[in-house]
């Protein structure tokens, strides 16, 4: 039987033409979407979203070429554009009827987060990034050696083909390789949440390394053109993060403020896999943004 998230309702919603979203929905109140990150899907939110279900409705969808939502090909850049997934997530609450709502993101989903915030300030209400560089300043800050801890990114930002192939052959070992460097022990993922994060991935190897390629191309000429044109996010966000900064020489800090003028800055001590490590402190730090 597959993993769901407790008294939570799986849905299938349509948002583009070529692409349906798995969506775990459930709670009532104001709404709030929860966007998992990599290699992860939805279930990542599990503890999270059932704290904030008794005060919020919350969505927590499988993104665009991820667990169990459509993958399409990749067939040009914009294809899994963070700007084509934002306005997946937009067009996601509208259908089940929220045109306004809080957004939160972890890694990938952070990213998306982050595009829509820029894109649709008109619905986003609240944004929280978790543990995550907006893509350009990300490209920008790691260098020499130390870019070493992002080799993942540097190995899908190639073209089609390679990639693809060298994941597919190991992909179990690839993936969860990160599972386990990534988490500061075994008890953050329990074995049958791990299982189906491998099996969810070993699924969607193109499209998931689409997802970074475009990190590595539209995504960054989109930050781009939003420093240049002096876009920025004008609702509260909240940004926890690690202490990488240390270790990689940026001030993350700093450079969320760059993007956020109303920014709650916040760094965490447990791992990468922040809301599945430390689930009631990232519930607190949600509610906390969700009240400003």
């Amino acid at each position: 039987m597959p993993i769901t998230l407790p008294g939570f309702d799986l849905q299938r919603v349509r948002v583009a033409q070529d692409v349906s979203l798995n969506v775990a929905v459930g709670g009532s109140g104001t709404p709030v979407v929860l966007l998992h990150g990599f290699p992860q899907t939805h279930l990542m939110w599990r503890a999270v979203a059932a704290e904030l279900a008794a005060e919020h409705t919350v969505v927590c969808p499988d993104l665009r070429g991820y667990g169990d939502s459509d993958k399409p090909v990749e067939d040009g850049p914009d294809t899994y554009s963070k700007r084509t997934m934002a306005q997946d997530v937009v067009t996601l609450a509208r259908k089940l009827g929220h045109d306004r709502f809080a957004l939160a993101g972890h890694d990938r989903g952070a990213l998306v987060a982050f595009r829509a915030g820029l894109d649709h300030p008109e619905s986003v209400t609240h944004l929280g990034c978790l543990d995550v560089l907006p893509t350009l300043d990300m490209w920008e800050a790691l260098h020499g050696v130390t870019a070493a801890v992002g080799f993942h990114l540097y190995l899908m930002a190639q073209p089609p083909g390679l990639p693809e192939k060298m994941i597919r052959a190991s992909a179990d070992e690839f993936f969860g390789h990160f599972l386990d460097l990534w988490a500061t022990g075994p008890q953050a993922i329990p074995a049958d949440v791990r299982d189906a994060y491998l099996a969810a991935c070993r699924n969607a190897v193109p499209s998931i390394v689409a997802d970074y390629r475009a990190s590595a191309g539209i995504d960054v000429e989109h930050d781009r053109a939003d420093r240049a044109a002096g876009r920025r996010l004008t609702m509260p966000v909240t940004v926890l993060q690690q202490d990488w900064g240390a270790a990689l020489g940026y001030d993350a800090a700093a450079l969320w403020s760059a993007w956020a003028p109303d920014l709650r800055h916040l760094t965490v001590s447990c791992g990468h896999f922040m809301a599945e490590e430390a689930p009631a402190d990232i519930a607190l730090a949600l509610r906390e943004l969700l009240a400003r």
